[in-house]
């Protein structure tokens, strides 16, 4: 998700247009002082109890100026800045398009080749690398389309999704969209960043349910061990095992042959997980940005580090290195509280979390 630069030159402002802004601004807020300070219309107001509504009024009215208002609380004084939108370019479609059945193509692969392993259960490689691919992209175009109803509900501009090509034996590093714009609040900061992992979420378990009931239960004697590695699933998946009644008997040492589909939903699981971590413009950095608020950045992110560590995620480690130097920018408003039930879902949002841990070294 894009940052949002602020501009490198004091705009510029006539008494009209300064009027004008200040109209707006009164029309919302009860406004103690104003002044233009470094180019830039400046408001010390005073918030009343409707204020989280009367900022997204003034963001609409503003808009039609291609202005943007920034609320921010400054010396225990709440100061609200008005400056020009950036401009953002417009997206070419066929980039979508393109990286979409590149991506397609190298899912394909990593199904076939995964289905070339179970001869016996799947007998023909075509449609099991079909069934991995529809699978594995309905996962991940599930969680990024949640972002971008989560965008077009708050009037966020955002991109439709990039899938990242990947090779076996995952085939993609995910996919994502741009935000073009600030989230207008903390309650829209939250809602764009669980609503991917929720949704992403749901599919997941559909399809690691499908997956595991295509899944044979077999003797361990039958299994060459040059063909097959056991691999650490995380509790989500070793549950729905249970409770599909596919968990291995321990007196008679069978195991469970994951089937292409199944493996698509760990890798789910897997994709959950991280964008759920703490830190950096990741979905969990939203959320915990809009809930916690800058303090905690260096504490999560502390979090994050050692965990990828521990877990062996070493590209993901070093993602989330880089995105430790840059400041989360927050919301329009990032004076206004994050909503009450939206702090109780966070706690399902940890469940979710803590249900899809799973160490690299127990997939590759």
């Amino acid at each position: 998700m894009s940052d949002i630069p602020l501009p490198t030159e004091p705009p510029v402002f006539d008494i009209n247009q300064f009027e004008q802004i200040s109209s707006f601004v009164e029309s919302e807020f009860s406004v103690e002082e104003k002044l233009v300070e470094h180019g830039i219309p400046t408001f010390y107001v005073k918030l009343g109890e409707n204020s989280k509504t009367a900022f997204l009024g003034l963001v609409k009215k503003l808009d039609e100026m291609k202005l943007m208002p920034l609320l921010r609380r400054v010396n225990d004084r709440t100061v609200l800045k008005v400056l020009p939108k950036p401009s953002s370019s417009s997206s070419r479609s066929i980039i979508n398009i393109l990286l979409l059945l590149a991506t397609i193509g190298t899912t394909f692969l990593t199904g076939y080749l995964l289905s070339l392993g179970m001869p016996e259960y799947i007998p023909n490689s075509y449609i099991g690398a079909a069934e991995f691919t529809v699978a594995i992209l309905a996962i991940l175009g599930a969680h990024e389309m949640g972002h971008k109803l989560a965008a077009n509900r708050h009037g966020v501009e955002a991109t439709y999704p990039y899938f990242i090509p990947g090779l076996p034996p995952i085939g993609t590093f995910g996919a994502v969209i741009q935000q073009k714009s600030l989230s207008p609040n903390k309650d829209a900061l939250f809602d764009l960043g669980a609503s991917g992992p929720v949704i992403g979420f749901v599919l997941a378990v559909i399809v690691t349910a499908i997956g595991i009931m295509l899944s044979p239960v077999v003797p361990e004697s039958q299994v060459p061990s040059d063909t097959y590695v056991s691999i650490v699933t995380p509790m989500l998946f070793d549950f729905l095992t249970v409770a599909l009644g596919k968990w291995p008997t321990t007196s008679g040492n069978y195991i469970l042959l994951s089937h292409p589909v199944a493996f698509a939903g760990l890798i789910g699981m897997v994709v959950t997980m991280l964008n759920l971590l703490p830190t950096g413009m990741l979905d969990g950095g939203h959320t915990v940005r809009s809930l916690l608020g800058e303090k905690a950045r260096w504490v999560l992110t502390a979090f994050s580090v050692v965990m990828l560590l521990v877990f062996q995620y070493w590209l993901m480690l070093f993602f989330v290195l880089f995105l430790s130097i840059y400041k989360h920018p927050g919301p329009l408003d990032d004076v206004s509280k994050l909503s009450t039930w939206r702090k109780v879902f966070a706690l399902f949002l940890v469940a979710i979390f803590l249900l899809c841990v799973t160490p690299l070294m127990g997939i590759l």
